[in-house]
C-alpha cells in the first residue's frame, strides 16, 4: 500500500492542473435537463457520442421534460444509438423520467430543491442511476457542492498515494469532500481537469507520467 500524502496537497494539484490546462467549461449543455440526460447517457462512452445522440434530441424537438417522457421507448432508444447500450440507457432516460413526474411533478426546480443528501438517495433509487451519474446530476445540473468520482479520479490518485488502490467510490469521495471548500465551481472545474488529466496523460497504459504536472509537487 502506497504511502498517503498530505492533504493540503490537493489544492496545489488543482492549481497546477488548472495552470496546465486552464477552465474546462464543463458540463456542456444548455439546460438543466439536456446536462441530466447527458450524464445518464455518458456511462461508457465517449463524449462525443453522447454530443451526438443530443444534436438528435435537439433535432427532434424532444429535449422537455414533457416530450421525452411521452416519446416511445423505442424512438428515443433510436435516437441514442451513437451512444451504444441504447436500449438500456433509453430504459435509464425513462426510469429518471418517471421519478421526475411521479415524486415531483416534472419539475426539475422542486427536484433541485431538496436536501441534498435526501435527493441523493432518491436518485440512487432509480434503477440505473449509479453514484458517479447521481454525483454528476447533483452537481453540473443542481449546482450542489458534491465531488464526482470517476475511474480517472481513483486511477489518478491511487497512482500518486492520495487513495488506497481499491478504494470504494464513497472512500475516495470522502478524502476530496474532507480535503477541499466545500464550493461548487471548485469541484466542478477540479473534476474536469482530472478527466483532461487522465484522457491525455495519466492515461491506464503508457502513461506519460514525465508531462504530469502533479510531478512538480516535491512530495508526491
Amino acid at each position: 500500500m502506497k504511502k498517503r500524502k498530505e492533504k493540503t496537497s490537493l489544492l496545489k494539484i488543482y492549481n497546477l492542473l488548472f495552470e496546465k490546462f486552464g477552465p474546462r467549461h464543463w458540463w456542456p449543455g444548455d439546460t438543466r435537463l439536456e446536462i441530466i440526460i447527458g450524464a445518464i447517457l455518458t456511462q461508457n462512452t465517449a463524449w462525443t457520442n453522447v454530443e451526438k445522440a443530443v444534436k438528435n434530441l435537439k433535432k427532434a424537438g424532444l429535449l422537455n421534460v414533457k416530450a421525452l417522457s411521452m416519446i416511445p421507448k423505442k424512438r428515443l432508444a433510436g435516437l441514442i444509438r451513437p451512444t451504444g447500450y441504447y436500449n438500456i440507457k433509453a430504459g435509464r432516460v425513462k426510469n429518471f423520467l418517471k421519478f421526475l413526474n411521479t415524486r415531483y411533478n416534472a419539475s426539475l426546480k422542486r427536484m433541485f430543491g431538496t436536501e441534498t443528501g435526501a435527493l441523493r438517495d432518491e436518485l440512487l433509487n432509480i434503477k440505473g442511476i449509479g453514484p458517479e451519474t447521481a454525483d454528476s446530476i447533483l452537481l453540473y445540473a443542481g449546482e450542489k457542492p458534491v465531488f464526482v468520482v470517476d475511474a480517472y479520479t481513483k486511477r489518478i490518485f491511487s497512482r500518486h498515494g492520495y487513495i488506497d488502490e481499491n478504494a470504494t467510490y464513497e472512500e475516495t469521495q470522502e478524502e476530496f469532500s474532507k480535503s477541499l471548500p466545500r464550493n461548487v465551481r471548485l469541484f466542478n472545474e477540479f473534476h474536469a481537469l482530472i478527466v483532461e488529466l487522465g484522457k491525455n496523460l495519466c492515461r491506464a497504459k503508457k502513461p506519460l507520467c514525465s508531462k504530469c504536472p502533479i510531478r512538480r509537487i516535491k512530495n508526491v
